[in-house]
């Protein structure tokens, strides 16, 4: 049976291209305050009797970081959609850590750190009307790589079928 060890390791070398350059691009683009989206980038090669499967996962708002959300007052060529009405709002909380990364934690005339509650509703309504703009570290990196990758599955395969030919004939 054909092995496909070339194959495998084309498809590997692929995803870390992809990874490193979804990184690179989320660095660049000053959307990865925490760090936390660019940890959480992973990819993985399964191998199926019939199929190689590449799968790309990282946390579940990394979707909206990179193709963006439309705003109820400002639209982006994207798929996702905020809706108008309170319940429709990004949560608050989620924005505490970031003011803080941030430097925006704001203090009283007497220069005490004060509530960051009032700051975190007015940075989620902000972000309900004029969306998230599409940053597209995921989808640049893919399209990157995905040029060269035809021409390279196509050499390593060759080489899986002549490996397989002369374990066969031998």
């Amino acid at each position: 049976m054909l092995d496909r060890q070339e194959t495998q390791e084309v498809l590997r070398t692929f995803i870390a291209n992809v990874l490193n350059d979804a990184r690179v691009n989320l660095r660049n683009s000053n959307a990865n305050a925490s760090g936390r989206l660019s940890k959480s980038l992973e990819g993985d090669l399964k191998v199926n009797p019939n199929s190689l499967e590449v799968d790309i996962l990282m946390e579940k708002y990394g979707k909206f970081m990179d193709q963006g959300v439309s705003g109820t007052e400002r639209k982006f060529n994207t798929p996702y959609s905020f809706k108008k009405g309170i319940q429709n709002r990004p949560s608050p909380k989620h924005f505490n850590g970031w003011i803080v990364k941030k430097g925006l934690a704001p203090r009283d005339e007497r220069g005490r750190f004060t509530a960051r509650k009032a700051l975190s509703f007015a940075i989620a309504t902000s972000i309900q009307k004029k969306g998230i703009k599409p940053r597209l570290f995921l989808t640049k990196a893919f399209e990157k790589n995905i040029k060269t990758l035809p021409e390279e599955i196509v050499e390593a395969y060759a080489l899986d079928v002549e490996s397989f030919i002369n374990l066969t004939i031998n």
